[in-house]
């Protein structure tokens, strides 16, 4: 019996995704077990959806210049009311490891077309997670409520186990 829990448990942590219902504030958590991060939304997220993408860097000299020298995880948390025809902002997470990162403050490689880089969020010992710049520039709807969650630091995060 101890045996199948244990497993039980195992199972349950490698599960790369799943929602809490955080009781005490009345705020949706969104966990990411993969990366090692949780992201606290208002209840009126309820029933958000998750988007997978990927963000490419291109390098800015060299003979590989504008060609895609560096790619990673990009996740978006999608509001439950977005439709293709009534689109509103999502939460994008950029996902990078240290060295990635330490690449990109060297500006070795850029990602987009704003003059500015990604604002870091937080990070583990594995990755470090941060906002794309400009993710917003259209004003879509919904964007000063992202402001607003984005100002309350949602994201936390955790160390995640070696396999």
């Amino acid at each position: 019996m101890k045996k199948l829990l244990f497993w039980g448990f195992i199972l349950s942590l490698s599960l790369s995704l799943f929602i809490l219902k955080d009781w005490g504030n009345n705020s949706v958590i969104y966990q990411n077990a993969q990366y090692g991060f949780s992201f606290s939304l208002p209840e009126s997220w309820e029933g958000y959806k998750i988007v997978y993408d990927e963000w490419e860097g291109l390098a800015l000299e060299g003979p590989e210049a504008g060609k895609v020298v560096e790619k990673g995880p990009l996740i978006y948390i999608r509001h439950p009311q977005w439709t293709s025809q009534n689109q509103r902002q999502d939460i994008p997470i950029m996902i990078f490891t240290f060295d990635q990162w330490n690449l990109l403050q060297q500006e070795k490689f850029h990602i987009g077309a704003a003059p500015i880089g990604p604002t870091k969020l937080g990070s583990n010992t594995k990755y470090i997670f941060a906002l794309p710049a400009r993710y917003n520039y259209a004003f879509p709807m919904g964007y000063e409520e992202v402001e607003d969650i984005l100002e309350g630091n949602p994201l936390q995060t955790f160390e995640i186990e070696e396999e």
